[in-house]
């Protein structure tokens, strides 16, 4: 058997576990808001041996939930990859295990190649082969002041030797 038919076996008759990903170093949680917000940062599905890591759309959002670098298109960009860097990281994962991410750009015409410049930079320093699937789409955010939000999805088997798990 295959090892993709081996995991679709295993997940097959495996409880499903469920919990919340969170960085308090990175980012707070945004029911802290000052305007409360019902939802977290990610969540943790941990399927037969595989984990699933689904990050919730992050933003140049500080420690504070307050926004950061407004205006500045490419620093919003870097915050945006750090925070979701240190949610991966908190979970023991890195951004190769990223599958996919949903990029969310206020202005898509006037932002798109600063976008992809930058998130080309991002993910040669990481070093990625390849490259996770995306969609680029343009939409309003959850505050005027921000120009970039990003989600991302990320897997990885967990019941091998040196298995991830969180620190």
């Amino acid at each position: 058997m295959n090892a993709f038919a081996e995991i679709l076996e295993a997940m097959g008759h495996a409880p499903i576990e469920k919990r919340a990903i969170t960085n308090h170093h990175v980012l707070n949680e945004a029911y802290c808001y000052g305007k409360p917000s019902s939802f977290s940062r990610g969540m943790r599905i941990d399927i037969g041996g595989v984990s699933i890591l689904l990050i919730s759309g992050t933003a140049s959002i500080d420690e504070n939930g307050q926004s950061v670098h407004i205006g500045d298109f490419l620093a919003q960009l870097r915050r945006t990859f750090d925070n979701i860097t240190g949610l991966l990281k908190s979970e023991g994962a890195t951004w190769h295990d990223v599958v996919r991410t949903s990029c969310y750009l206020r202005d898509i015409d006037r932002d798109y190649d600063v976008f992809n410049q930058g998130r080309t930079e991002f993910f040669k320093e990481q070093g990625l082969d390849p490259l996770p699937a995306s969609t680029g789409i343009q939409a309003h955010l959850c505050r005027p002041e921000l120009l970039v939000e990003i989600e991302a999805i990320a897997m990885f088997r967990t019941d091998k030797d040196g298995a991830k798990s969180k620190e």
